[in-house]
């Protein structure tokens, strides 16, 4: 399995996502019924039908984890309503952040969650086929999917008549390899069809056309995996954690200087702080600086933000986002203004080039980035970068461009007396940044 640690879940922090205890064989098929797996499935079937399973979940809210949006029903409901001669179902377990492996957790811990809740998806929006994409080198997760698939399968879970009835649902599991945007919905789709990959403008929505053209249901294992737990009694306990319009929970992981490291799943919206106490905080000796939140493309936040809620709407407004579910904890040894660089210059290599904002927009920001670590600043480079990074977000086709802005933003927000050290004192406080030695304090070139 991966190696990332589980951080037990505090009082008072319900599960939806993991299961309670960790189970010997998480593909033990026989064990998973045992605990309940497919009991929700069955009813669905059997009893609700898929005008039920809708009902069910707009009682329950649910909402895609990276923010409020339409909830869940509403996204089912568009696809179902096409008419269409197929639909599919999309689990994007692509993860592109190559540092973070909460979907790979979920996937090798609790599978059966997973395909449950997207044959429940397939079932109310009359798909017969579900796709898990993964990441090629998430060996690990692909093994547990397909021998919870196999099993599955065997015993009539799923296959050409579901429990006895007369609905088909296969399931297929699909390994990608390509670049960070494959994380992309319309992106992860064209991968699917053996395209290039870059994104599409929407609407259309891929509800309405997606893969191969036909209306697709696209979601991450974590959105899958809360379905089961809503038919099954689950919806009005998940209803009343989280926030108002996003409830239910999220896996987080925490890493950085940080006591224990790990993945954790956390109600939506509660402070960044106690997520970051609940990892044992920082080692002795060391002080937080800042917080990384949203992976490569989120934003740097100060320490006044740990009372920051970690949910959609919070992010947004204190410049970060929920993006691949981590949070980062950098120490007063770093340098932020470098690590806002070097992100930077990442997303702009791992730009598909498709706009001119972000073929050559984040490479001027990138560059720019690089000219202030180095101590080579031309001008005032504060108002370049904010002038810049306005056009790319006004600008921008899809939400890589319009993110991978947030890191050197976040900087010149909450961290100009550090920024203004290497612009104008041709310093790193940190001692991080090669300035150029012999360039005069304060010189502008």
């Amino acid at each position: 399995m991966t190696g990332v640690r589980i951080l037990p879940t505090p009082s008072g922090w319900p599960r939806f996502l993991l299961p309670a205890a960790a189970a010997a064989d998480p593909t033990d098929l026989d064990a998973a019924v045992g605990r309940g797996a497919f009991a929700a499935l069955r009813s669905a079937i059997g009893d609700s039908g898929p005008a039920g399973v809708l009902t069910a979940l707009e009682r329950s809210g649910l909402r895609g984890k990276a923010g409020p949006g339409p909830t869940i029903a509403a996204k089912w409901r568009a696809c179902e309503a096409v008419p269409a001669d197929e639909r599919y179902v999309v689990v994007n377990a692509y993860q592109a952040d190559p540092a973070v492996f909460t979907d790979r957790v979920l996937l090798e811990r609790n599978p059966y969650a997973v395909i449950e809740g997207a044959a429940i998806a397939a079932f109310a929006v009359g798909a017969s086929e579900v796709i898990v994409a993964l990441r090629a080198e998430a060996s690990d997760a692909i093994a547990a999917v397909e021998a919870a698939v196999t099993a599955a399968e065997k015993a009539g879970y799923l296959g050409s008549a579901v429990l006895g009835s007369a609905v088909e649902i296969r399931v297929s599991v699909r390994p990608l390899s390509g670049a960070y945007m494959l994380g992309e919905e319309t992106v992860l789709l064209k991968g699917l069809e053996g395209r290039r990959g870059q994104p599409e403008q929407q609407p259309p929505y891929v509800t309405t056309r997606g893969l191969w053209g036909r209306p697709t249901l696209v979601h991450g294992p974590q959105t899958f995996a809360a379905v089961p737990r809503i038919l099954t009694g689950g919806g009005a306990a998940l209803a009343q954690t989280g926030t108002e319009s996003n409830p239910g929970t999220i896996l987080v992981q925490v890493s950085g200087a940080v006591v224990r490291p790990g993945v954790l799943e956390v109600p939506i919206g509660t402070p960044i702080g106690d997520i970051v106490r609940a990892a044992g905080g920082l080692p002795a000796h060391h002080q937080l600086k800042a917080v990384l939140v949203g992976g490569p493309s989120g934003g740097i936040l100060p320490r006044k933000a740990l009372t920051v809620g970690y949910d959609a709407e919070s992010l947004e407004a204190a410049g970060a986002h929920v993006g691949s579910g981590s949070i980062v904890a950098i120490d007063q040894g770093a340098c932020v203004v470098d690590l806002a660089a070097a992100l930077t210059r990442f997303l702009a290599d791992q730009a598909c080039g498709k706009t001119i904002p972000c073929r050559i927009g984040l490479r001027r920001l990138a560059e720019i980035g690089a000219r202030i670590c180095e101590g080579e600043p031309r001008g005032d480079e504060v108002a370049r970068l904010d002038d810049l990074a306005s056009d790319i977000v006004e600008s921008a086709l899809c939400d890589h461009e319009r993110r991978a802005t947030l890191a050197l933003r976040s900087v010149v927000r909450y961290f100009r007396a550090e920024l203004d050290d290497h612009l104008i004192r041709n310093t790193c406080p940190a001692g991080v940044c090669p300035m150029t030695a012999d360039a005069p304090a304060g010189a502008v070139r």
